[in-house]
């Protein structure tokens, strides 16, 4: 028996994955107001908790891609899975800022697994032109997981306690676990995959994708390469938009926007509601562009994350509105913005490298990335309470903006792309992307 368009139901099980670790690291954003007058954390000491994640995160992305390309997507993903999801609900235990932040960094070193696996599936499932729509849904798991985390943990607190919520979110990633153990297989393993589609989805990938299984990745290869400085260069200063959002907008809507904690209940997951629609509509503009434009698929990319940077202006201008609701407002432009570039420059990662690189590239971008994030927060919590967040939302839109016009003018096409991606050609109406339902 086959079953068409598996494909995409690989999609879901990827974006199943994401959910509960993006629901991991929110647990604690939500949490924080409770925890910090419970355990007596200052602000400072909180950014000091968030650093510690970020940091964690940061220096294991680019070991656990590889770790990822060396024994395979469906182990790899599931051993850091397992691990984060008891890091996380070893949160309920902390008794103070430091063991808190302990914690939290064992959290951050096991999730750092999750995207360059889910960059490394999506390149063995898809064909190019799909790449960048598959990557939009799958990216949606991040927002849900931000979603879901304000009721799920103030119904916790409400109800049972802030520990109780990282035990939840814990129990949830193991159950995961073993759902992507049993299910997820390469295309070349499984059954269930119709000879028809994965003729599709070989034909459809670049040459420096079918490389030999036997060839391993090589850091010095990877960032010595044009269009790393450009990915590495733009993760650096994209993620701590993404990162803040993540962190910091409960802490916000309560200390600047004076919300109680059923309000931040009620508000605080509409940014990230917003950032689902990003990754989805950015996923399909780059086939869009590329079609009805005639630009090369590279160029698609591009156009796509300066329209998300430009986006991103309407949360650099939240400190001249008044009204909270305005505020959740630009805060959700915000994460649509966040997310429609984040898609596309995941894009340009799994379209730069080969398949046994891709997983080790994302890794060190992401390093980049949250080492970026890293150094933001640590002059948010300095400086948040001396300025006010406005000017540091007006930093995070600039830092957009620059990103979008380094990816435009640096990164090129690879001479070993598809045929379409060298010519320029736009696909035809054949090709258009539509998920099996």
């Amino acid at each position: 028996m086959k079953i068409k368009g598996i494909r995409w139901w690989m999609v879901a099980l990827i974006t199943g994955g994401l959910i509960v670790n993006y629901l991991a690291r929110n647990t604690l954003s939500v949490a924080a107001p409770t925890m910090m007058s419970e355990l007596n954390i200052s602000t400072e000491q909180y950014s000091h908790v968030v650093i510690a994640w970020q940091m964690g995160y940061a220096f294991m992305q680019p070991v656990a891609g590889y770790v990822i390309d060396a024994i395979g997507t469906k182990i790899g993903f599931a051993l850091f899975a397992i691990a984060w999801s008891v890091a996380c609900a070893s949160a309920a235990m902390a008794t103070g800022w430091q063991s808190l932040a302990f914690l939290r960094s064992l959290l951050g070193i096991t999730e750092a697994a999750g995207f360059p696996a889910a960059i490394k599936a999506t390149t063995e499932w898809f064909p190019a032109k799909e790449r960048s729509v598959a990557i939009g849904w799958f990216n949606i798991g991040s927002s849900i997981g931000a979603l879901l985390a304000p009721p799920l943990v103030v119904w916790a607190i409400l109800h049972s306690g802030w520990q109780i919520a990282f035990i939840i979110v814990g129990g949830l990633g193991l159950l995961w676990s073993a759902g992507w153990l049993f299910f997820y297989k390469h295309p070349r393993n499984q059954r269930l995959l119709g000879d028809e589609e994965r003729d599709y989805i070989l034909a459809g990938q670049e040459s420096h994708l079918k490389d030999a299984p036997t060839k391993k990745a090589s850091w010095k290869k990877i960032v010595g390469t044009r269009n790393f400085y450009a990915i590495a260069s733009a993760r650096m200063l994209s993620e701590p938009a993404w990162q803040t959002f993540n962190a910091w907008i409960p802490l916000y809507l309560m200390t600047e926007r004076h919300m109680n904690i059923k309000e931040i209940a009620m508000f605080a997951w509409l940014p990230f509601l917003a950032a689902d629609i990003g990754c989805v509509l950015g996923g399909y503009l780059s086939p869009f562009f590329y079609k009805h434009f005639n630009v090369s698929l590279l160029t698609s990319r591009k156009m796509v994350m300066v329209l998300g940077s430009l986006c991103m202006i309407g949360p650099g201008c939240i400190g001249l509105v008044d009204s909270p609701y305005v505020a959740i407002a630009l805060l959700c432009a915000g994460g649509f913005a966040h997310q429609t570039l984040s898609g596309a420059l995941y894009a340009i990662t799994s379209d730069s490298f080969g398949k046994n690189e891709v997983g080790t590239a994302t890794g060190l971008g992401g390093m980049f990335g949250f080492l970026g994030a890293a150094l933001f927060t640590l002059v948010l919590g300095i400086m948040v309470t001396k300025v006010g967040y406005s000017p540091l939302f007006v930093a995070l839109a600039a830092f957009d903006l620059i990103a979008a016009v380094i990816i435009w003018f640096v990164a090129k096409p690879l001479l070993t792309g598809t045929p379409t991606e060298q010519s320029g050609d736009a696909p035809t109406a054949s090709a258009e992307v539509v998920p099996a339902a």
